[in-house]
């Protein structure tokens, strides 16, 4: 499935709440069904910078594709790295690099966050594309 199909199922089943209490509970549920990230990888050094909570994230480049893992503190914070681990994991680094992620703003997750989880918000992203131009660069040299 496609960067492009993931954001759009992704889209479709925020559309079936029709307020955001409920969307809240989705988030949170999506949270839940996280896979747990390896412990070793809840150090310091997995830390996404700019989040309020704690947010760790991994990425490992397997068979040409990044497979993110991540774990936060913060439910709803955790539901928000999951969607991001959804969309963004088993895709080629220039997948990853070239992703507008337009159901952020489809789902209306932007208006309805904090100003400080908008924040952490962009930096995982930033962080996951950060992860993918080091693999498209490792690649390169290959």
């Amino acid at each position: 499935m496609s960067i492009k199909e993931k954001e759009n199922a992704l889209v479709e089943d925020f559309e079936l709440f029709d307020d955001w209490a409920d969307r809240y509970e989705h988030l949170i549920s999506l949270g839940k069904s996280l896979p747990l990230i390896d412990p070793k990888y809840k150090t310091g050094d997995y830390l996404v910078r700019g989040c309020q909570s704690k947010v760790w994230l991994n990425a490992e480049l397997q068979k040409d594709k990044v497979v993110f893992t991540a774990d936060s503190d913060a439910i709803i914070t955790k539901g928000i790295v999951a969607m991001l681990v959804d969309v963004l994991s088993d895709e080629t680094p220039d997948e990853i690099l070239n992703a507008q992620l337009g159901f952020i703003d489809k789902v209306g997750l932007k208006e309805h966050l904090s100003p400080t989880r908008s924040n952490g918000l962009v930096s995982m992203i930033k962080e996951m594309k950060s992860y993918a131009l080091g693999f498209k660069a490792l690649q390169e040299k290959e």
